[in-house]
């Protein structure tokens, strides 16, 4: 087994703050990469910004910016995650980084003597907030169904293509070979029948005149790199691809994790570019669902937008953390809802985690007993639940676990011992505390490390409840 793990998270595009539903997708990596640290492994853990493109060109004119530091302001506001979330993540990535460009100008360069990249005439209906052409039959009533309150554009002009029509077996024979290439299993036969339908080559690039804002082409001084050709090579970027060939080839391939919105782009153009550069396909893709606010989709224009990091300094990191691994489906649409993350809140981490934690250590310092260290390891029932990406039923053993716990102490009527009996009673309860603070490491790390501390021994103390009652 390698002693090396890579992951990383999709790029979001730095034309808004960040909002309750791209936080799901970095928590879920985070919860992987904390995981995989504990196995031993090396992890490099990727996130970052896409700073290029027509959508954050026309959001640095809207506000009379210089496009640079518009992404500049932008990228500090979702490098603020890795505190505010307590995200483990070691890269961080922009696209306008020095190292990027030159990574994506030798990606072109590949595909062009690979003979992948040819320049032609063309008219397409485009979408600026998906940054996608767009065929008649994916429009409703002509619109994106993505973004319905924005016109298409109609570009028509000469740019670069890919090859895309050109990988549908490849990429076929790839997913015929990975059978858990993508996962869940309906997304991947959704990729399927998308490639089994016919592939059309894409654009690559823009008229510098027209849309400045991008990557030079490496040998054409008029046009620029189309965002998501430039985006996607981030993934190796990061790695140090192409100086530092000793790492990139120590940690690619890796696990991806997207949301569904991503899907065409990161289990079928991404791993097409990758064949033709020569360059080994991805080893996973995790798609998630999308996070909807009160029902509906989360939206600028619908003011639902819910910043995580004001979420954190009200509700403190891990309540936020435990919401989005425990509460929601992983790859299916869920709903946020202030109530029902202040009723999960109550009932499973004040009511719950919090209560049988102060209660036990309450009656371990009133026994003024000794308590060995006890041994921990991973339980493998929760492993088993994050290797298939079920965030929910890991979570959900462990709470079994603290639900089982709370009721032996009702049952052996702990708060009515003293002296020796009491003692040998909490010598069977410590461990198993100690156990879920371990069980809880990749999802809650800051309530781990406190009921870890707090339960060392060998004297243990009271001490402030882990998670206050929301009243």
């Amino acid at each position: 087994m390698t002693d090396k793990f890579y992951i990383t998270t999709t790029l979001p595009y730095v034309n808004a703050a960040p909002h309750v539903g791209f936080a799901l997708e970095i928590v879920q990596a985070d919860a992987i990469a904390r995981y995989q640290r504990f196995l031993g492994k090396e992890v490099v853990f990727n996130f970052g910004t896409d700073e290029h493109g027509q959508k954050i060109y026309q959001k640095a004119l809207e506000q009379h910016k210089d496009p640079k530091i518009y992404c500049d302001e932008y990228a500090a506001k979702f490098d603020d995650l890795k505190r505010a979330l307590n995200l483990s993540y070691t890269n961080f990535v922009r696209t306008t980084d020095e190292y990027h460009i030159k990574a994506a100008q030798e990606f072109w360069k590949k595909c062009l003597v690979g003979g992948d990249i040819y320049k032609k005439q063309y008219k397409i209906k485009y979408c600026v907030g998906c940054e996608l052409e767009k065929t008649d039959s994916e429009l409703v009533e002509g619109k994106c169904p993505l973004h319905p309150n924005q016109e298409l554009e109609i570009i028509e002009e000469e740019n670069y293509f890919f090859r895309f029509s050109k990988y549908q077996q490849a990429l076929l024979d790839y997913y015929e070979g990975h059978p858990d290439f993508v996962v869940p299993g309906s997304r991947f036969n959704e990729i399927k029948t998308f490639v089994k339908s016919g592939l059309e080559d894409f654009s690559v690039s823009r008229l510098k005149s027209k849309m400045p804002w991008g990557i030079d082409v490496p040998g054409d001084p008029d046009q620029v790199m189309y965002v998501w050709f430039d985006a996607l090579i981030n993934y190796i970027s990061t790695l140090g691809w192409p100086e530092d060939g000793e790492r990139f080839r120590g940690f690619w391939p890796g696990l991806q994790v997207a949301g569904k919105d991503n899907l065409r782009q990161q289990t079928a153009i991404w791993q097409a570019m990758l064949m033709s550069a020569g360059l080994p396909n991805s080893r996973q893709i995790f798609i998630h669902g999308f996070l909807t606010v009160n029902g509906q989709k989360i939206s600028k224009s619908l003011g639902n937008a819910i910043n995580p990091i004001e979420l954190v300094k009200k509700y403190g990191a891990d309540a936020v953390r435990y919401y989005l691994l425990a509460k929601v489906h992983p790859w299916e649409d869920s709903d946020f809802t202030a109530a029902k993350f202040e009723e999960a809140l109550n009932a499973d981490l004040a009511n719950g985690l919090g209560n049988l934690v102060a209660r036990i250590a309450k009656l371990a310092q009133n026994s003024e007993g000794n308590f060995a260290e006890s041994k921990t390891e991973s339980d493998k029932e929760v492993a088993e639940e994050i290797g298939k990406f079920r965030f929910d039923y890991a979570m959900e053993k462990i709470w079994q676990k603290i639900k089982k716990l709370d009721q032996k102490v009702e049952e052996y009527k702990l708060w009515t011992l003293n002296g020796k009996e009491l003692i040998e009673k909490l010598d069977e309860f410590v461990p198993e505390v100690r156990q879920i603070a371990f069980d809880l490491q990749p999802f809650l790390p800051e309530t781990a490390e406190k009921i870890t501390r707090q339960f060392e021994g060998p004297k243990i103390k009271a001490s402030a409840p882990l998670f206050p009652r929301i009243k």
